[in-house]
């Protein structure tokens, strides 16, 4: 989305600052455990910087990594800072300066690689101002906050639609025609429920492994089943099975733009992380909310190192740093 990346370069020279950290997401080496008392559970390596372009290769090697170590160790002083943001999610900083723990954290870090798992964008924009500048600078570095998913797990959720112009019944219509479709009791946390038994379900038989829960007109419908043909119509070739057989895929394709005639425009859809909000807004417009199972960490991953991008607004990984807890300025030394 090229007028997202200006506008957010637009930002940043304007601010010479990078306002918050992308969030990346690494395995390393050691095993799960939990955060210290009081904190939301989750550990990072940062916010750091990173130069745009650049990545870790290969795998580390076994035990527990210098930048583990670093954080165990960094955890258990007072955080310079504390706050609670009006999500209701914990943030604590710490600093790290000692040299040494720096050195640990670098050797440990450039044997992982990371995935972008929140600020596709910024990176991009990350890449837009480096090329601009021919000389060497602050430009060649971005703010980015690193987890260890391995020892710090991050939630990853889905990301529902809400189709602001179709009308339940509409929507319903045209799909009947390709997907089973059946009518789910409420309320929306049964609902929801239901439509993760029918995700696993889908996962363990033949065929596409697809399950959407439409909402709006009072009503749930769960349309799971796709017809096969369908698919090998409207789902490009060309990438991993992986990537084919994604709910996001298969909604976008087969049934936004071919079944449902939908374009993926703001006035005709919204992206919207929380379910009874989608629920909610849908019944207001008289839209159809469709309502999503999230995808599991393996399969981002697993298509990442094919060099594979997930479908636009198919994942949401959080907890997220709060924009403006820290911020790198692009003209201090």
């Amino acid at each position: 989305m090229p007028h997202v990346v200006e506008d957010r370069a637009d930002l940043m020279r304007a601010t010479a600052a990078h306002l918050e950290p992308l969030l990346l997401a690494y395995r390393g080496n050691g095993n799960g455990t939990s955060g210290p008392s009081g904190t939301s559970g989750n550990g990072a390596t940062g916010p750091g910087t990173g130069e745009p372009g650049t990545g870790g290769t290969g795998t580390g090697g076994t035990g527990t990594g210098g930048a583990a170590r670093v954080i165990e160790s960094a955890i258990r002083r007072e955080p310079l800072l504390s706050t609670t943001t009006e999500d209701g999610v914990d943030h604590h900083l710490w600093r790290v300066t000692d040299p040494a723990d720096l050195v640990a954290v670098s050797a440990d870090l450039r044997h992982h690689q990371a995935l972008i798992a929140d600020g596709h964008h910024r990176w991009a924009t990350y890449l837009r101002l480096r090329e601009e500048r021919r000389e060497p600078g602050p430009w060649d570095f971005g703010l980015v906050l690193l987890v260890d998913t391995t020892r710090y797990p991050l939630r990853v959720r889905a990301i529902h639609r809400l189709l602001r112009q179709l009308s339940p019944d509409d929507a319903l219509t045209a799909a009947r025609h390709a997907f089973r479709v059946r009518t789910i009791d409420g309320p929306l946390p049964r609902a929801l429920e239901t439509l993760a038994e029918a995700a696993e379900a889908a996962r363990a038989e033949p065929g596409a492994p697809n399950a959407f829960l439409l909402a709006g007109g009072g009503r749930f419908h769960l349309l799971d089943r796709p017809d096969p043909e369908l698919l090998d119509r409207t789902v490009p070739e060309g990438r991993p099975e992986a990537w084919r057989t994604l709910d996001a895929t298969v909604l976008h394709h087969a049934l936004l733009d071919h079944l449902w005639n939908v374009p993926d425009t703001p006035e005709h859809i919204g992206y919207i992380h929380d379910s009874a909000a989608a629920v909610e807004q849908a019944e207001r417009l008289g839209g159809t909310a469709v309502l999503m199972h999230a995808v599991g960490e393996d399969i981002v991953h697993e298509l990442a190192r094919q060099g594979i991008a997930m479908p636009h607004k198919s994942t949401s990984f959080g907890p997220k740093p709060a924009t403006g807890l820290v911020l790198r300025s692009l003209t201090l030394g």
